[in-house]
């Protein structure tokens, strides 16, 4: 029996479980689906997880990036599909029957301004200490 199948209270330990127990050869995509799928994880620790690990990582050096709208919306839709994993379906009031989240919906459940606002404040911000720099500080 794996450390997967043991049934655990706590939802920090069981992601310390799955932590531990989640090979190193096997790929990341992998580990964060296996991470987002965990029952009894709080949603609180899902969203600090991808703050804290998974936008950090797409986001390295977007600062340089010239993005285009394809790759806008490829963000989008990694975004929307990270959040998807995270918010889970719902279940229709009338129906019964479980849905999808539409982007609206994320987006009002996720209440942080999505990736590709993040990409150019953080663009802006960048030009903004270029331009301080002056010309001695770029070694021109």
């Amino acid at each position: 029996m794996t450390t997967r199948h043991i049934q655990v209270q706590s939802a920090s330990y069981s992601l310390l479980l799955l932590l531990l127990s989640t090979p190193s050869s096997s790929s990341s995509s992998s580990f964060n689906v296996a991470l987002m799928k965990i029952r009894n994880t709080v949603l609180t620790l899902k969203i600090k997880i991808y703050r804290t690990i998974i936008l950090p990582v797409v986001l390295y050096g977007c600062e340089t990036w010239s993005l285009t709208l394809r790759e806008e919306m490829k963000l989008r839709v990694f975004e929307n599909m990270v959040l998807r994993r995270i918010f889970g379906p719902r279940r229709d009031e009338v129906t019964g029957e479980w849905m999808r989240l539409h982007n609206e919906e994320l987006s009002d459940l996720y209440s942080s301004s999505n990736i590709v606002r993040v990409i150019k404040s953080r663009r802006m911000r960048w030009a903004g200490h270029v331009a301080r720099m002056g010309e001695e500080g770029r070694g021109v």
